[in-house]
């Protein structure tokens, strides 16, 4: 049976309107509240509560801080009309994040805990939930092991955690082309390792390769496979889409490819806008050809974080090409304007994507959301 969250804090909306005051940047202001649960064998998971945001104790023996034993997520909440507010396929969220720690040895978080946990956050937290245009409250599930033993194994005991920041735009401008430099020698994952899970050490793995990137003017990497260094695999935190010859393309899913929330719904959502979309792999040959002969219109990379994201200047070895206009070309402003409009609540949603968060504060200090997410409107207008 799914634990009921205790409420042993409450937000203050004066700070919360203080904060949302300034400009927004991305991930540096956080929410006053917080979830934690805890998990040991004896006991499962056990004491969930809403607390203060702040410091963690742990051990300096704990796993997470000499064998990362770690995985995350990210989703947002978005303000709708009618200050309702709304989340955006939080299921999947729950089911990746279970897929990432089963891939590190670690115990699953009830998807039911994990959806209590985040509409209950969110309602807790109205106050700090942005309105302005591009802006959202972006959520952070973690799973940790804290266990203090420095043997080589599996965690005993975990820490699930959620919090929220409230947060602007990824880069400076979501319609002007980021420079993206393509990596040969660095890999992000390889056959067999862990990059089709969240993990925080997938990350890491990329920052040399991101940093080079960055002292030879380019805003991000692209990373190539790690053994041929010849197919498109990923951003370092979000997937890539080609256009070429007026079709949509992204390299396809394995163990080394996150399985995206925003590339799944793009990839779903392209078809009903008369968007044809495919599933396979990319060479960076085909991609360099592509641009010279213009056949390849728009690049531009998806997530959460950052949305759609056009890029505009793309570089591999001595050869910096221009992709398309350099902004948002018409296949990606077409799927943004869609999959921001279900998003935010101003376009329909057939999808059954959305989910309103219900205004429904517990009594007596405890959680009272068991029940299914309120769902957002069933049909969908095209623009």
């Amino acid at each position: 049976m799914t634990p009921s969250i205790r409420i042993e804090a409450r937000t203050d909306p004066g700070r919360a309107r203080a904060a949302l005051a300034a400009e927004l940047s991305f991930g540096r202001l956080f929410a006053d509240l917080m979830i934690r649960a805890r998990h040991t064998p004896e006991r499962g998971w056990h004491d969930p509560a809403v607390v203060p945001f702040g410091p963690l104790a742990m051990s300096p023996a704990a796993k997470v801080l000499h064998y990362g034993l770690e995985v995350f997520e990210g989703l947002k909440a978005y303000a709708w009309p009618d200050d309702q507010v709304g989340l955006f396929r939080p299921e999947l969220n729950a089911a990746r994040l279970n897929r990432s720690a089963a891939r590190l040895a670690m115990p699953p978080v009830p998807e039911a805990l994990q959806l209590e946990a985040l509409e209950l956050l969110v309602d807790l937290l109205r106050a700090w939930v942005p309105r302005a245009a591009g802006t959202s409250l972006y959520l952070r599930p973690a799973l940790i092991g804290i266990d203090p033993s420095l043997g080589v194994g599996p965690s005993a005991e975990h820490l699930y955690l959620l919090i929220a920041s409230p947060v602007g735009g990824y880069f400076a401008s979501d319609a002007a082309g980021i420079a993206v430099w393509i990596e040969e020698h660095d890999a992000r994952a390889f056959p067999g390792g862990v990059g089709a899970a969240k993990a925080g050490g997938n990350y890491a793995a990329g920052l040399q390769a991101q940093l080079r990137a960055k002292r030879a003017g380019f805003d991000q990497v692209l990373f190539l496979d790690g053994t041929a260094h010849r197919w498109l695999e990923e951003m370092n935190g979000m997937n890539v889409f080609a256009v070429i010859d007026g079709l949509l393309v992204t390299p396809p899913l394995g163990d080394t490819i996150l399985d995206g929330v925003t590339r799944r719904s793009l990839l779903e959502l392209a078809p009903t806008l008369g968007i044809q979309a495919d599933e396979r792999p990319l060479p960076i040959d085909q991609v360099l050809e592509g641009l010279q002969r213009d056949r390849l219109s728009e690049l531009f990379t998806a997530g959460t974080g950052a949305g759609i994201t056009p890029i505009g200047r793309l570089g591999f070895r001595d050869q910096e090409l221009r992709v398309g206009t350099g902004g948002l070309g018409p296949v990606a402003a077409e799927l943004k304007e869609s999959l921001d409009g279900i998003q935010t609540g101003s376009l329909s949603d057939p999808f059954g994507w959305t989910r309103l968060v219900p205004r429904a504060l517990a009594h007596k200090g405890r959680s009272r959301y068991h029940r299914p997410m309120a769902t957002g409107s069933a049909t969908c207008t095209r623009r």
